[in-house]
């Protein structure tokens, strides 16, 4: 097993007691390969840290163990668990987990890109680890571990070998990303976008847009700001990044430093001629949305700013594609053809749902099934209500009916309280059923849907429209 961490070196990096371990007693000797938070997902070998979240940690600990985790990271010995377990006992688990952060990141010499942005920050993420992982080490966040306990967790995992580290960090409240962003002290920071999300928590989008800029206060000196040209707020990003005396590389279809030229369809790909600096690529991605090929150019960036080589890392993007939940494309076999889902349903705001629309509308119609008898298949969106909007949510749900992408659509079928404002504002030919929950949609699947439909799911993750794609699938045989 390869030491991630040793007991000696966590106790140094906490300040924490390290005890038990591979011959027992009290003097910790214990080694561990990875970190966990979930007992569910432990591997052998990990350190469990026993994290206070909808549940204590600790009353976890013994199972963990069990399972075979390398010790435990605790601030008490929990009931059940023997005197000689290994265990690191530290006053506070979640300042414990912050510090062994810290240390992942003091001890590596790795080029560290912290990624923010009100939508398209985990799907950047990917490209990222995706590009870079080519060229040296890679090291990245795994799913959406962008909060107060994932940015750390994401750093403690860090081997002390990597070259290159991507660290996604999110927020919903002012004055959440400065201090993950002091922990992750990147060498480039890049705001993927700004929009309205999280307006119960902020006067404006100018306000989250500040706050989207002090991932800048993390940067090491001589650091990187990677920067959307094309948003609003542009200018308010410029403003808080000469504020810090920041360097900073542009991206966007008005940007001088990395500029998209064209962006095309070719059948279920995203093929765009970019310039970035002074090299012209073309970029193919394996999904459709122009908001793909903005991220990426912006990721483009990102390598070039910590010294990878640009070219290539344009070439292994052409192996990328979304993850479920975030635009992956799901195919389920129906009979004598199938069916298309676009999985959009882990996260959703005003532009994210403007963009998921525009990319139904653009996917290619299926071909016919079997003889061609089979009617034609149709576009149809399952939307849920999207959260956090503040006093203006009515307003931004119902004018989701105003955007151009709607007339190539079908049906449109809206899903929560919220949701119901889109509802009355459609007309009546795109009207499809307004439901309580996703789980009041499931009876009403096989007779909506039929082989040839493209079915786009999109909500916040609150409005559970995973429910929905998962329904989709029962419905035939889903793959990949």
């Amino acid at each position: 097993m390869s030491a991630l961490w040793t007991a000696a070196e966590a106790a140094t990096a906490t300040g924490g007691e390290a005890t038990g371990g591979r011959t027992g007693g009290s003097a910790g000797d214990w080694q561990v390969s990875g970190l966990s938070i979930d007992t569910r997902t432990l591997q052998p070998g990990d350190l469990f840290v026993a994290l206070k979240a909808a549940r204590d940690g600790h009353d976890f600990v013994a199972q963990a163990l069990e399972k075979g985790a390398g010790a435990a990271l605790v601030s008490h010995r929990p009931e059940g668990v023997a005197a000689d377990a290994p265990l690191l006992i530290v006053e506070d688990v979640q300042t414990a987990l912050e510090a062994l952060g810290q240390a992942a990141r003091a001890r590596t010499r790795a080029k560290v890109i912290a990624v923010t942005g009100s939508v398209g920050k985990t799907s950047t993420k990917e490209m990222l680890a995706c590009m870079l992982a080519d060229q040296g080490r890679t090291h990245a966040a795994v799913a959406s571990y962008n909060n107060h306990w994932g940015v750390p967790l994401t750093l403690a995992r860090m081997p002390r070998d990597t070259e290159f580290a991507v660290i996604e960090i999110g927020m919903n409240h002012p004055g959440e990303i400065a201090p993950l962003a002091r922990q992750a002290r990147p060498h480039v920071a890049m705001v993927t976008t700004v929009a309205a999300v999280h307006l119960e928590a902020f006067d404006d989008v100018a306000a989250i847009a500040r706050e989207k800029a002090a991932i800048m206060q993390g940067l090491e000196p001589g650091g990187v700001a990677v920067l959307n040209a094309d948003i609003d707020e542009a200018q308010v990003l410029a403003q808080e990044a000469q504020k810090l005396g920041i360097s900073q590389l542009w991206f966007g279809a008005t940007a001088t430093d990395y500029r998209v030229l064209t962006t095309q369809i070719r059948g279920e790909d995203t093929v765009a001629e970019v310039q970035c600096g002074a090299q012209a690529l073309s970029l193919t991605i394996q999904s459709l949305g122009a908001h793909f090929a903005m991220n990426a150019l912006g990721a483009l960036a990102c390598v070039a700013a910590v010294g990878a080589d640009v070219r290539r890392a344009a070439q292994v993007l052409a192996l990328w594609s979304p993850v479920q939940g975030r635009g992956a494309r799901v195919e389920v076999e129906m009979g004598r053809g199938k069916l298309l889902i676009l999985d959009d349903s882990y996260n959703a705001n005003p532009t994210s749902m403007a963009a998921a629309l525009a990319v139904l509308a653009a996917t290619p119609k299926l071909a016919a099934a079997g003889d061609g008898a089979a009617p034609a298949g149709r576009k149809i969106a399952y939307l849920g209500d999207m959260g956090e909007l503040g006093p203006k949510e009515a307003a931004l749900h119902a004018g989701l009916a105003d955007l151009e992408a709607l007339e190539a659509l079908d049906t449109i079928h809206c899903i929560g309280p919220l949701m119901a404002h889109l509802h009355a504002a459609l007309p009546l030919d795109k009207r499809g059923n307004h439901y309580a929950t996703a789980a009041d949609v499931l009876p009403d699947l096989p007779a909506q849907l039929r082989c040839g439909d493209i079915v786009l799911a999109k909500g916040s993750l609150s409005a559970g429209l995973s429910k929905v794609v998962d329904g989709i699938r029962e419905l035939g045989h889903g793959k990949r």
